[in-house]
């Protein structure tokens, strides 16, 4: 299994049930695909166009019938994904979350809020489903609030950095992972790690794997808080 890019991503895998870790796995590789197209979009139109291309390719696996175009993270998603309860329509929406994004470079405060919502939102509402706990009512929030925060360490503009920080900060607020049950780990070391990310200055980025957020980690594995 290809490691994902986000190496705090990859540690909270660990977190998951053995069986959940390559569907989960799977599913943040989508979002880190649709994430680098992008990043790597110098004209947006382009970009706009492959993003249209998998947005398409996913509605079209709810459809037994269809043929999946030869792109292994598609047919992988194909053969485990979908076999797995998520719908291909419910994964294209997550597509929607970082298109908004194409047209500015530096994105006003609805275009942000709308990130959160489609991309983090839509994410960590699937992951719980593959983790067996989809009722939890927090969790759409929670992966907006998420979303927000990692938004506010990618844009290169402080003001903007900052209001997707506060964003977060205010999403995530009431969001308590030590509260929920034991296989949303995953998710609730991501919501610990995105409340330190919001409440970073402007001038200060992340530094993933720092021994503050690994300590911080590993008291989340052992002790759940």
């Amino acid at each position: 299994m290809t490691a994902l890019a986000d190496p705090e991503r990859q540690l909270a895998l660990s977190y998951a049930p053995f069986a959940a870790r390559a569907p989960l796995a799977l599913l943040w590789r989508l979002d880190e695909r649709l994430g680098a197209i992008v990043a790597a979009a110098r004209e947006p139109a382009i970009g706009a166009m492959r993003l249209l291309w998998w947005r398409d390719a996913l509605i079209r696996l709810d459809d037994p019938g269809a043929t999946v175009p030869a792109e292994p993270l598609l047919t992988a998603i194909a053969e485990l994904l979908i076999p797995a309860g998520l719908s291909g329509t419910a994964l294209s929406e997550i597509e929607e979350g970082w298109s908004v994004l194409l047209d500015d470079p530096e994105p006003a405060a609805d275009a942000i809020g709308q990130h959160g919502a489609w991309r983090g939102g839509r994410l960590f509402t699937l992951s719980a489903q593959l983790l067996g706990a989809a009722d939890l009512q927090d969790v759409a929030s929670a992966g907006e609030g998420w979303a927000l925060a990692d938004l506010g360490h990618r844009l290169s503009t402080g003001n903007r950095r900052m209001a997707a920080r506060r964003a977060a900060a205010a999403t995530l607020a009431d969001i308590t992972p030590a509260h929920w049950p034991r296989a949303l780990r995953p998710l609730g070391l991501l919501v610990l790690l995105a409340k330190r990310d919001a409440a970073m200055p402007a001038d200060r980025l992340r530094h993933q794997g720092s021994p503050a957020r690994v300590m911080r980690s590993l008291a989340y594995r052992l002790f759940g808080r």
